[in-house]
């Protein structure tokens, strides 16, 4: 069990070759972070038995007290509850630490016994802070029945 960024090692059909008008910010953003390799943007985990699961864009980042803290990384925390279909994690304007974080998640078509939404909230809330820290519990936690999607999903 192992997460990173995803890079690919070798050339492929449809590959980008620059950005019209800019070929430095090209070679900057997709050959210097990881020499040798191109590197796509997206975090992957990839599990014990060899398979991948893309965990979300790494440039989508939330400046929380001066800590920088991927979404991705604390959807991927949350998605793993038992109760908790899918997630999505957004940043807000916050006057005290630069920017706070609201969770909205969709839960499973269980019934999974946590009484309210306050409770299982909650409990999200503790997860994430035993998981990663406790700056990374969101402040505002919601139950959504649909989550907003890209036309890839």
């Amino acid at each position: 069990d192992v997460s990173g960024a995803l890079c690919i090692s070798q050339a492929w059909p449809g590959m980008a070759r620059t950005i019209y008008n800019d070929h430095k910010r090209f070679l900057k953003t997709y050959l210097t972070s990881y020499p040798g390799f191109f590197f796509t943007g997206d975090g992957v985990y990839r599990t014990s038995e060899g398979y991948y699961q893309l965990t979300g864009r790494l440039d989508d980042i939330i400046s929380i007290s001066g800590h920088r803290l991927g979404t991705a990384e604390v959807e991927n925390v949350v998605n793993h509850h038992v109760a908790v279909a899918e997630s999505a994690v957004i940043g807000y304007p916050h006057e005290i630490k630069g920017e706070g974080k609201m969770l909205s998640f969709l839960p499973q078509n269980i019934s999974w016994g946590y009484g309210t939404v306050e409770n299982l909230a909650a409990e999200l809330q503790e997860l994430i802070s035993k998981k990663i820290a406790k700056y990374a519990a969101p402040d505002y936690v919601q139950v959504t029945h649909r989550l907003p999607k890209t036309r890839s999903g």
